[in-house]
């Protein structure tokens, strides 16, 4: 594995991975370790401009264009991804496997679709890494409360959550190597840790 890794922190809302991937930066920072840090929906200046666009409560996209939305944001990111491969390390809040989960498995948009862009955008650059953060029914819905504002996707029913997570349980059946599932249902302090401890396997 290249010591300069992509690592992608994945989950549903409230599930917890923004915090973790923000800790992490901030553990990189502390060690003045290079790294470069995006977000998708977002990340690159013309994707958060398509982010704003798709996540705005008062727009109403069918599954379609909400799919070709990720993947415009993904493809301004692409040209910033390839800059830094194996030159730096990338943490990505959602990558690839999001699209799948939510596009294919919670909406039902084509999933060879989905794979045929994501393969033409990515080429051949590949995660090393991933951390499924997963919850609870309870706490997602804790946590959404908890949050000062909510946005087109905060806002669908359970039903929708329940697909999404069991459609990235399923991505990660046979790549159980490259994943690590993070139960944001336990102590927050103690997945900060296991976390930590896996990124410095994954850099040294």
């Amino acid at each position: 594995m290249s010591k300069k890794p992509i690592i992608v922190f994945e989950g549903i809302e409230g599930s917890g991975k923004s915090h973790h991937i923000s800790k992490v930066a901030k553990y990189l920072d502390k060690k003045k370790i290079n790294y470069l840090k995006l977000r998708e929906p977002g990340g690159s200046y013309n994707s958060e401009k398509i982010r704003k666009l798709m996540l705005n409560n008062k727009n109403n996209f069918n599954e379609n264009t909400d799919l070709l939305l990720i993947l415009a944001s993904r493809s301004e990111n692409i040209k910033l991804i390839k800059k830094y491969y194996k030159k730096k390390i990338i943490l990505i809040d959602r990558f690839t496997d999001s699209s799948i989960a939510y596009q294919h498995y919670g909406l039902g948009v084509n999933l060879k679709i989905i794979n045929l862009i994501n393969n033409f955008l990515l080429k051949n650059i590949k995660v090393n890494f991933t951390f499924l953060n997963i919850v609870n029914k309870k706490n997602l819905f804790l946590r959404l409360k908890k949050r000062k504002s909510l946005n087109r996707y905060d806002q669908f029913n359970i039903n929708f959550y329940t697909k999404v997570q069991k459609g990235y349980l399923k991505l990660i059946k046979n790549k159980n190597k490259s994943y690590q599932i993070v139960d944001s249902n336990l102590d927050i302090k103690k997945n900060e840790s296991l976390i930590i401890d896996k990124i410095n396997k994954l850099i040294k």
